[in-house]
């Protein structure tokens, strides 16, 4: 029954929060993004004329930092967060002015605060010296001359990318709870399980659902990614016969038959796809009767991932943002709310199961959460 798997599969992820101060989450959430928004201003006003009297265009301004032109699109997209935060005014034109500029004591605050949140929240120091670094690199990270993948492999060490995608509390919570999903569908499932699963990155969702799979008959894993990277790195870290490897790109189709899968995995990945409503009818067509798609996604852009996220999407050509032709075109958004997406998975004739945390869990704040949606049965 769909009820008793969303709480079983809660029940396995809420190992992870053990501890948490749910009253302090919220707060906490705040104090992270804030810190983001300040050292961003900060850096606008000290390197571009959007600290000059007058209203300013974000095109000008993203010269100023010498952005290179497929990042020239992040300074408006960091301009309207800030106007939505009131750290500056926009008029009708769409020129902004009155950039607040934050001073030295207001940062240092900000900064105790945000090593507090941190510590709320459970993420461990590798993720909080990355946002700290990220923000020192504005520049260097617009002008293309240091990549996200070096925030995230500092010194060619994984430890930042683990503390990012699975050694923090959230990620625990959501990669437990799928967990238990697939150990559900394993157990259920008439024949041996085949699995996909998209934009896979460093494994970080993969190396808690390969044990979920242990002992029970697998014929195949198509661990998948668009970086030949991150395949490496795969290989290197999981021994498990029945994995295989490949490159995929989101925007080409997906491999396989119809109905020739029983499981599609997308774990932070699935929002990368330029238009997410196709990518779900073709993962509804690869999936057998009763076959599961496992969702890990983020359904609000919270500004502590503005100084990352943004340069790792822009597209290696011509200028920004990522093309999308979905409810996002024309806009600078990357992710879809929650109620998009259950709204997408319906229009697939995927049916959801479990839309995880549930409301009012404290983790919730955190705007990430795990959909698990199956293919209903055919009549019998």
């Amino acid at each position: 029954m769909p009820a008793d798997l969303s709480a079983r599969a809660h029940a396995a992820g809420s190992a992870a929060t053990t501890g948490i101060d749910a009253s302090a989450v919220s707060t906490a959430v705040e104090d992270l993004d804030r810190l983001v928004l300040l050292g961003i201003a900060a850096e606008l006003h000290r390197a571009t004329r959007l600290g000059a009297p007058g209203a300013h265009r974000p095109e000008p301004a993203a010269e100023d930092l010498g952005a290179a032109v497929r990042h020239r699109w992040i300074v408006g997209h960091w301009l309207a967060a800030l106007h939505e935060a009131g750290l500056a005014r926009r008029d009708a034109q769409g020129r902004y002015h009155g950039l607040h500029r934050p001073s030295r004591a207001e940062l240092a605050v900000a900064r105790t605060r945000m090593e507090n949140a941190a510590a709320v929240l459970g993420y461990p120091p590798a993720l909080a010296g990355m946002l700290l670094r990220s923000l020192r690199l504005i520049p260097e990270l617009l002008r293309d001359e240091v990549g996200v993948q070096a925030l995230l492999y500092p010194d060619g060490e994984p430890a930042t990318a683990e503390a990012v995608y699975r050694d923090n509390t959230v990620s625990r919570y959501l990669n437990l709870a799928a967990a238990e999903a697939v150990r559900d569908l394993a157990e259920r499932s008439p024949r041996p399980l085949r699995a996909l699963e998209l934009g896979a990155g460093i494994g970080a969702t993969t190396a808690d659902l390969l044990p979920a799979l242990a002992g029970r008959p697998v014929e195949s894993y198509l661990f998948t990614d668009l970086s030949p990277f991150f395949l490496d790195v795969a290989r290197r870290r999981f021994d498990a016969p029945f994995l295989r490897y490949g490159l995929l790109d989101l925007a080409g189709g997906l491999p396989g038959r119809p109905g020739g899968l029983d499981l599609v995995v997308a774990a932070t990945a699935a929002h990368n796809a330029p238009h997410v409503g196709r990518l779900l009818d073709q993962v509804a067509r690869r999936l057998a009767p009763g076959g599961r798609v496992l969702l890990i996604e983020t359904v609000r852009e919270h500004a502590q991932s503005l100084t990352t996220m943004p340069p790792a999407l822009s597209p290696r050509e011509g200028p920004g943002p990522p093309p999308r032709h979905d409810g996002r075109a024309g806009t600078t958004r990357t992710y879809l709310t929650r109620a998009e997406w259950r709204d997408r998975l319906a229009r697939a004739g995927l049916r959801v199961e479990a839309d995880l945390p549930p409301d009012g869990d404290p983790l919730t704040p955190l705007s990430q959460r795990l959909f698990v949606a199956t293919v209903p049965m055919e009549p019998s």
